[in-house]
Order: structure tokens, then C-alpha cells, then sequence
């Protein structure tokens, strides 16, 4: 199992990307000299997958104490309910107090991004589903992205730095670019037969050009073996990818001996479109989603002082002292 390690910004470290009364109070607290051991708890406002916690970990192994500090959370991948503590921190305020903001982004982001695809692997039931939502996210976190979409229950995703921070191969196939600069689908596969290396799976898009079936069989005659699979990405335009389509692609290939070949379905996914397939039967083998994902809404955590130096506190509204949890685990 690979442990993985996020690059923690020295953006984040120096507090850049700290909501600035955070900042403010730090300055306060420190010309006070004023410095006392808290416990915070980051706390769920929504139900989901828990997600972000490992990179979260890498954070706080940076900036806290060596001696002293406590850090319990809820494990990585693991359900979260609505109001529930999942992570717990106990430190010298000024070691930890700058870190609320980012904490609870890395929290929100990364639960929201793996509560999406874990809702589409549900529906698509055991037919594998890839993350393909790179291209809707800002580059500097499509790492925690891919990351996210893993540990909710996809099987890769479309870039290299998400899948290699999940010690998994990064999933992709030739594209409709190719096929057009080619000037032909059986080109460009040969091409990318010719060029990328072995353990790369050979898979078709078969929608450029003309009829999905017959490009899938013409394709298939000529690739034989080495066709491990072609992908489906029909635009809305011609009325997207249906069950009936998937079907009459299966059973042509079928019926020219190529049921070796995959068919992977891709373009405006979501829980829904993808429950159609499988109620329907459709002989799908892999589904890859891309904008459902990517563009999930935060799954937000607050944070809250509940002891100072052993003491309970709280908030008006909310109650003194640490709230009980038996779900937690120590990381740190």
C-alpha cells in the first residue's frame, strides 16, 4: 500500500492562505504572550466520505510540536455524518491556530470530491469507474483531486499526479484529437500502438468519424489482439451515448468474434445516466466520469475551541468540552 505524500505549499505553511484574522490573532496572541494548549474539533456539516485527512496529516506533521500535540481523526475513505467530529487536534494555539483555514479547504474540497464519485462506483455497482475530471479543476489541485476520487471508490483517474500519489496507473486512451490530425480512427490507433509502451491498454474512440458499431468492428479486424478496448463518447449533439447503442456495439462485435474488446462508456456521466446502464444491461466494462466529479460542491467542516489547558469551552450555542467519538483514531 502506498502512503502518500502531498506537497504542502509554503504558501500554506507561512499562513498566505490563511483567512487573515487568523493571522491577526496569532500577531495579538503573540505580543500578549499569550500561547495556551487547545483542543479544536473540525466537525462535518454534511454526510459523505471522509477524505483529505492524509494530506492533512502531512500538514500538521510540519508545523506542530514534536512533543505534546495530539491529533485524532476519523480514518481515511470512511463514512462522515452530518455534525460529526472527524478531526480532533490538540496544541499550543500558535502552532495550530493559522491552520484552521486550510484544514478545513483540504477537508471540504477532498470530501466533496470523493462523496461524488463514491455515489457514481454505487450505481455503477462492480463495473469499474475512472475519474476523467482534470480538465474542470484548476491544475494546482488535480493531484488532490485524482487523489480524492480514488479513495472514493474510482479505480484511477485521467493524470499522473493524481494516480501516482494513489499508487495506481493513471487511465487514458487516445483522443478525439488524434483521430482528426490522423485523419483517420484506424491511424491514429496504429500510431498509438506503434509509440506507447506495452503496458499502456490499446483503446479505440470510435465516435469521430462515422457509425460507432461499424467504426468498433472495422477497428477491431484490423487491430485484432492488441485492441484491448474502444471507447464510446458519442456528444449530446447526436444524442449522446444510449443503452441500445452500447448493446448493438456488443453484439456486432460479438458476432465477428472480437468479444475480447471492451466498450467504455464516457461523456456527461452522472449517478443517474449511469443506474440507466445497469438497469438496462447494458454490457458496459468501464465508465469514466469526468464532470460530475470534479465539479461536486465542498462537503464544509467548522472548527471550534472545546478545552483550553484541560478546561471545557465552547461558543455560545454549542457545548463545553470535548465531544465523544469512538470513531476516532490517533494519527499523530
Amino acid at each position: 500500500m502506498v502512503t502518500p505524500e502531498f506537497d504542502i505549499k509554503r504558501s500554506v505553511l507561512v499562513g498566505d492562505t490563511a483567512d487573515v484574522y487568523l493571522q491577526r490573532t496569532l500577531t495579538i496572541l503573540r505580543n500578549e504572550g499569550v500561547n495556551p494548549v487547545v483542543s479544536i474539533e473540525f466537525n462535518s456539516l454534511d454526510n459523505g466520505i471522509f477524505c483529505g485527512i492524509s494530506e492533512v496529516k502531512d500538514l500538521l506533521n510540519q508545523v506542530l510540536p514534536n512533543v505534546g500535540s495530539e491529533v485524532w481523526s476519523l480514518e481515511e475513505s470512511s463514512i462522515v455524518n452530518k455534525g460529526e467530529v472527524a478531526l480532533r487536534v490538540k496544541a499550543p494555539y500558535g502552532a495550530i491556530g493559522m491552520y484552521e483555514t486550510a484544514i478545513c479547504g483540504i477537508l471540504a474540497s477532498s470530501t466533496g470530491w470523493a462523496t461524488a464519485a463514491n455515489e457514481c462506483v454505487a450505481e455503477a455497482k462492480d463495473i469499474p469507474v475512472i475519474a476523467f475530471g482534470a480538465r474542470n479543476i484548476h491544475p494546482n489541485v488535480v493531484m488532490n483531486f485524482g487523489y480524492s476520487a480514488i479513495k472514493g471508490g474510482c479505480v484511477s483517474c485521467s493524470t499522473t499526479a493524481g494516480s501516482r500519489i494513489s499508487g495506481v496507473a493513471p487511465s487514458g486512451n487516445m483522443t478525439h484529437s488524434l483521430s482528426l490530425i490522423m485523419s483517420s480512427t484506424l491511424k491514429a490507433i496504429e500510431a498509438f500502438d506503434k509509440h506507447m509502451p506495452r503496458e499502456v491498454p490499446r483503446v479505440a474512440l470510435v465516435d469521430t468519424f462515422t457509425d460507432e458499431s461499424v467504426e468498433a468492428v472495422f477497428i477491431a479486424t484490423e487491430m485484432g489482439e492488441r485492441l484491448r478496448g474502444i471507447r464510446v463518447d458519442t456528444p449530446q449533439e447526436r444524442g449522446g451515448v444510449t443503452t441500445d447503442l452500447v448493446k448493438e456495439i456488443r453484439s456486432r462485435l460479438n458476432l465477428e468474434g472480437f468479444s475480447h474488446v471492451d466498450i467504455m462508456v464516457t461523456g456527461g456521466l452522472n449517478p443517474e445516466r449511469i443506474r440507466e446502464f445497469v438497469e438496462a444491461q447494458a454490457p458496459v466494462d468501464s465508465f469514466g466520469v469526468g464532470t460530475f466529479i470534479a465539479s461536486a460542491t465542498p462537503k464544509p467542516f467548522r472548527a471550534g475551541i472545546k478545552e483550553i489547558e484541560g478546561v471545557p469551552v465552547a461558543k455560545r450555542g454549542r457545548i463545553p468540552g470535548l465531544t465523544p467519538n469512538t470513531r476516532l483514531t490517533r494519527l499523530i
